[in-house]
């Protein structure tokens, strides 16, 4: 039996559909190939750039870095403005993962924008819209929480500088603020806006496609340089100070506006200075145009009766009169027309410079005015710093109103010589008094003390600027009893700080309408100015309170914000009381001599409070001299109550308030 052969040979019909299969292969492979070669010459030429910005916009991103904007503290180191880091959120709509609405609903309750406008913003046909600036951390924190739990694309945060002022409203015009892209637009914050800006820097780096930075620690390389910081002549303390009884005498006086200024006399540095109204710069765009203004140094007003020392000292400078002469006072002047009556419409009959001053005698200083001259007056103004700008460190500084010499009658030199018809700042005023305090040598007013280098060192100093000398030394010595007796005796006793000489002068003036020209019908501004202790004078004070309801006297309601700043200012500087009247002793001069307070220590070094009870307010001063203990007197007459109480152990820092009654 033949065995049957088996062909390994594929019939003809299976070879021919294996070379068919084989065939559509290979057209398919080049049918591939040409396609992949015609997407790539596509993508790397024809829209190689378009997908290169892609790619870079999803890998990429371009962040810019900002240091924090400089420091301003003040003189003794206490941070008014700082920087501080806050975030700031956006969205990218084209890459939002949710619809605007949704998203909208979710991010509304983290944002103080509403859920209809944030849905318009994400519907937006743009790469980039901002959801919030500034959000603080806490807030931040939460945002981010929901974006992460949520798995929401397209929404980021990014870090910004954020300015802060600690005080809130203390020194609000002075400093200004800090707009939302970080500029200064007010205050000093405008001025310096150059020295302390943080630095900007744009840096390139790689991120996630949700837009987080890789490795977050390598932005730590392009960080821009600190900035400058500032530091002010301003005090805190008595900023402070001075806020809290100008605030206090807006309230009683129901003022529209009010200013206070506080300046060593001796070097011309600002040791406070305040408005009314006034704003917090933490939220400034709740303010108002007046809330705005630094008064202090924009204010123009007519000074009335703070004039007339500068009237006396040029007067008595020029040679024109001596302080021993006389004037019969008739009670009412005529000149040119015009009829000057003193303030109360007496008579004083006949009177020398002293009690012309002290009793602020209207018709007594326009003959002293016309016997000076128009000329020398003005001249001496000038002298004085009035008509021009001091050159303190503020824009909009005002220069003030004279009358041009040639032009003037003598009711001109009359009403000029009792404070009207001219117009100051109160930066001038506080400027002219300097000098009345300063043996004649006028100091130009500043604020800026130092501008550092974030090494430390200074970049910039504002060293004290003599503003020239209007009057000798001399005629200062003959001024100063005459002004201290304004306090002691005449319209300024509610000016009195017990246990300490002071001198000023009291002011009422009509406020001038400024749309119509001419004065206010019943309104006026309240000031006073004055310095002391009188055998040292370390400040210069002045208050100014526009347009008061009721009493509207100087005398009444602007003295005793003097009073109340300056007694503060005694003990915060530890001067020692140099009186001992019946303010400072009680009524009666046969009391029984008290022992002399005890000074004891703990072993730890802390003071023992005395029993202060039937001392006189001299003998508690003196001990919380000799103690370095602030004492905060409340009353007068002799010690009935204080806190801490007796035995109690204290330090340096510390302050005990003591009670006195009559």
């Amino acid at each position: 039996m033949k065995e049957k052969r088996i062909s390994s040979t594929p019939p003809r019909a299976e070879r021919i559909n294996d070379r068919k299969r084989s065939a559509v292969v290979a057209l398919f492979m080049i049918a591939l190939a040409v396609w992949i070669g015609v997407r790539l010459i596509e993508i790397q030429i024809i829209r190689g750039a378009e997908f290169a910005s892609r790619d870079a916009a999803q890998a990429q991103e371009v962040r810019i870095l900002q240091s924090p904007r400089g420091t301003i503290c003040d003189r003794n180191g206490e941070v008014l403005a700082v920087s501080t880091m806050a975030k700031s959120f956006y969205a990218d709509p084209a890459m939002i993962n949710r619809s605007p609405e949704a998203l909208a609903a979710l991010l509304a309750p983290y944002l103080h924008v509403g859920e209809g406008e944030l849905a318009d913003s994400l519907a937006q046909d743009t790469s980039f819209v901002w959801l919030e600036r500034m959000v603080d951390a806490d807030r931040a924190a939460e945002i981010q929480a929901m974006l992460d739990r949520e798995k929401i694309e397209g929404v980021r945060g990014i870090e910004e500088n954020k300015r802060y002022y600690p005080n809130g409203e203390l020194l609000a015009q002075v400093l200004g603020f800090v707009g939302i892209d970080g500029g200064g637009l007010e205050g000093l914050e405008s001025v310096l806006d150059s020295k302390i800006k943080g630095d900007t820097q744009k840096v390139l780096i790689e991120t996630s496609r949700h837009g987080t930075p890789i490795l977050e620690s390598t932005l730590a390389p392009y960080m821009a340089p600190k900035e400058r910081s500032v530091t002010l002549t301003i005090d805190a303390t008595i900023q402070f100070i001075a806020e809290r009884a100008l605030s206090r005498a807006m309230q009683s006086t129901k003022s529209s506006g009010g200013t206070i200024i506080v300046m060593d006399p001796h070097t011309g540095e600002i040791l406070a200075m305040a408005s009314r109204p006034t704003y917090d710069p933490n939220h400034f765009g709740e303010s108002t145009p007046e809330s705005l203004r630094n008064r202090a140094v924009v204010n123009l007003y007519e000074p009335g009766s703070t004039f007339k020392p500068i009237v006396a000292a040029a007067a008595l400078d020029s040679g024109k009169v001596t302080p021993d002469e006389t004037y019969d006072d008739p009670g009412e002047v005529h000149v040119s027309g015009h009829v000057i009556r003193n303030w109360n419409d007496e008579s004083y009959g006949r009177v020398r410079l002293q009690d012309i001053i002290r009793d602020s005698i209207n018709t007594g200083f326009a003959a002293l005015g016309l016997k000076t001259g128009g000329a020398i007056l003005n001249e001496y103004a000038k002298r004085f710093g009035f008509g021009k700008e001091t050159g303190i460190e503020f824009p909009g500084e005002g220069a003030g109103i004279l009358f041009q010499t040639e032009d003037m009658r003598d009711s001109d030199v009359a009403t000029m010589s009792i404070g009207q018809s001219i117009a100051v700042t109160p930066l001038q005023m506080v400027q002219a008094f300097g000098a009345l305090a300063n043996d004649g040598k006028m100091m130009r007013p500043h604020i800026i003390r130092s501008i550092n280098n974030p090494d430390g060192t200074v970049y910039e100093s504002h060293d004290p600027v003599e503003a020239g000398q209007p009057i000798s030394a001399q005629v200062t010595r003959i001024l100063l009893p005459m002004l201290e007796q304004v306090v002691e005796h005449g319209g300024g006793v509610k000016a009195q700080v017990p246990g300490y000489r002071m001198a000023g002068k009291t002011g009422t003036a009509q406020k001038l309408n400024d749309e119509g020209g001419g004065y206010y019908d019943g309104r006026y501004i309240a000031s006073f100015i004055g310095f002391g202790p009188v055998e040292n004078p370390r400040a210069v004070c002045l208050v100014v309170l526009d347009d008061p309801e009721g009493g509207y006297y100087g005398g009444q309601i602007a003295a005793p914000v003097f009073a109340e700043v300056m007694s503060q200012l005694m003990r915060y500087y530890k001067i020692a009381p140099t009186r001992a009247d019946d303010t400072l002793t009680g009524d009666s001069a046969g009391d029984t001599e008290m022992p002399r307070l005890a000074l004891e220590r703990t072993a730890e070094g802390r003071i023992v409070v005395p029993n202060f009870a039937g001392y006189s307010l001299l003998d508690v001063l003196t001990w919380g001299r000799e103690s370095g203990i602030a004492i905060a007197p409340q009353g007068q007459g002799n010690a009935v109550d204080q806190d801490p109480p007796p035995g109690m152990a204290v330090t340096a820092d510390d302050t005990v308030t003591v009670y006195f009654s009559r």
